[in-house]
């Protein structure tokens, strides 16, 4: 569904990608996992059309995207949950929910879609009158992630979910994810430092460093590659 191809981007005179290739089957769960700096976020924000690539190509259900503005990429399905979740706290839940929803036209639509993220995350039922600034981490990733998927997307990109987010949480909104996955055939490509969580939610992993991609597999065998429990999975 989404294959990438020896992708380059450079900040300034600071390389972030040196030649990146992965690819994403439809409906599979994907993680990158890496140290802080390998070049996963910039993989994601490239994808998103945040970023321009000086190199490479990124093919989306078989169409070059990575000439196309973020809000055409948007357009075709294709949506990021950003690092730091980015909610606009100043809005209200249900405000940052209908802005998820911003091209849609049919209101039907639109309602039948709020009531699966609220049957989804139904803790968002309960601060819908609230302002985004005022919930917990935790609330904040589950209205960004909800957000998204207002878009109706066929394709999510979710970037550090667990990041700041008390444990509990973590288990439940990772839980959520695979129901996401398994129950909407939404294909999912996750970033995540957790290491461990990503590899057990995941079908297919790959190891970035400093980046370029070092090591692909399926999720089980890189839990057990002696190199990757070393350096991600505490030994």
């Amino acid at each position: 569904m989404l294959t990438i191809e020896n992708l380059c981007v450079s900040y300034g005179a600071i390389k972030a990608l040196h030649g990146v290739s992965l690819s994403v089957p439809p409906k599979s769960i994907v993680t990158l996992i890496g140290s802080n700096g390998a070049g996963k976020s910039t993989t994601l924000r490239a994808v998103s059309g945040l970023i321009k690539p000086q190199a490479g190509t990124i093919t989306y259900n078989g169409e070059r995207i990575d000439g196309l503005k973020a809000s055409d990429i948007v357009a075709r399905g294709l949506c990021q949950v950003p690092e730091g979740r980015m909610v606009f706290a100043n809005l209200t839940v249900r405000e940052n929910l209908m802005m998820g929803a911003y091209l849609q036209r049919d209101q039907a639509l639109i309602r039948r879609e709020r009531d699966y993220v609220i049957s989804v995350f139904p803790r968002l039922a309960e601060r819908e009158k609230q302002l985004a600034g005022t919930l917990s981490g935790g609330e904040q990733q589950m209205l960004a992630i909800g957000r998204a998927l207002m878009g109706r997307p066929k394709f999510l990109m979710l970037d550090e979910p667990s990041l700041g987010i008390a444990p509990l949480l973590v288990k439940a909104i990772f839980e959520q994810i695979v129901a996401i996955n398994r129950n909407h055939g939404i294909t999912i490509l996750l970033v995540e430092q957790n290491a461990n969580l990503a590899l057990e939610i995941a079908t297919h992993g790959f190891v970035l460093e400093t980046g370029r991609v070092i090591l692909e597999n399926d999720s089980a065998a890189l839990r057990s590659d002696p190199k990757v429990r070393s350096a991600y999975l505490g030994g």
